[in-house]
């Protein structure tokens, strides 16, 4: 291992770099469960940086480190304080080559998926990285052929959205900071049924023929869908609720349709 005693060391000033986005080719994974999980998704890795404290209660699991090839570093606990992204850290971090993404990713997904029924999501203006990343994993559970993100969404790989998703930003395909226009013209051309949520409408998820492979879409939290972007969609439909209640998460919306879409896929097959 090789030791590092400055905080101004270029290797950490780099690791700060990717944390706060500022190199997105990178990906920055904090704490011994991401990093179990991007060493079972093969993500390349190009930096370790464990603490003092971290070699002393996971020597099992830093030897397995050691028997890699990974460029390895020790540094002192109040030092790698000041590149955690957690306010209490683990002491293991690593630095990764962002995973492969884009629309040619999600194509080649729904290449592989056309034998049974696909759906793409489309996040169109998303700000939270906590409910991404938890769609990005309710997704990857669902067998979701990919997942889009418009511009001034949140970050699909930001540290945040890594530890919300624990890990399926490493597995699932993604198209980040894609043109609204520009997915629903490419989602025709995939024989994609375009389907929003809105409350104002008569059908519920219920009644949606789930076998047929759509673009679901979702609004930012905040604001939803403008009424440009409701009439783009070929079908809108409802989570059905009680009157006195406005509105749900969106990550728990989301995860409401994609199991319904999963249990009349699996009923189907």
């Amino acid at each position: 291992m090789l030791e590092i005693t400055s905080r101004d060391n270029q290797n950490l000033k780099f690791a700060r770099n990717v944390r706060d986005g500022r190199e997105k080719d990178f990906i920055f994974i904090e704490g011994k469960r991401l990093v179990v999980e991007a060493l079972r998704s093969g993500v390349d890795c190009e930096d370790v940086f464990v603490s003092n404290g971290f070699i002393e209660n996971q020597k099992s699991f830093l030897d397995s480190l050691l028997a890699t090839e990974f460029n390895i570093r020790r540094v002192p606990d109040r030092i790698f304080r000041t590149i955690s992204d957690t306010k209490t850290s683990q002491g293991i971090i690593f630095i990764c080559r962002r995973p492969e993404s884009g629309k040619l990713i999600i194509e080649q997904s729904l290449q592989m998926k056309r034998s049974t029924s696909s759906l793409v999501i489309l996040l169109h203006n998303i700000n939270n990285p906590l409910n991404l990343g938890a769609i990005l994993r309710t997704s990857e559970a669902t067998g979701v052929a990919g997942v889009i993100t418009t511009r001034h969404s949140a970050y699909a790989f930001s540290p945040k959205a890594i530890r919300a998703a624990m890990g399926a930003n490493f597995r699932i395909p993604i198209w980040a900071n894609a043109d609204f226009d520009d997915v629903l013209s490419w989602a025709n051309k995939q024989n994609l049924i375009s389907t929003c949520l809105d409350i104002n409408s008569d059908t519920t998820y219920l009644d949606v023929d789930w076998k047929k492979s759509r673009l679901l879409i979702f609004g930012s939290e905040a604001h939803g869908l403008n009424t440009n972007e409701f009439e783009s969609a070929k079908e809108r439909v409802k989570i059905p609720m009680e009157n006195q209640v406005e509105s749900l998460n969106l990550a728990v919306s989301c995860g409401v349709i994609l199991f319904e879409a999963k249990r009349v896929w699996e009923s189907w097959k």
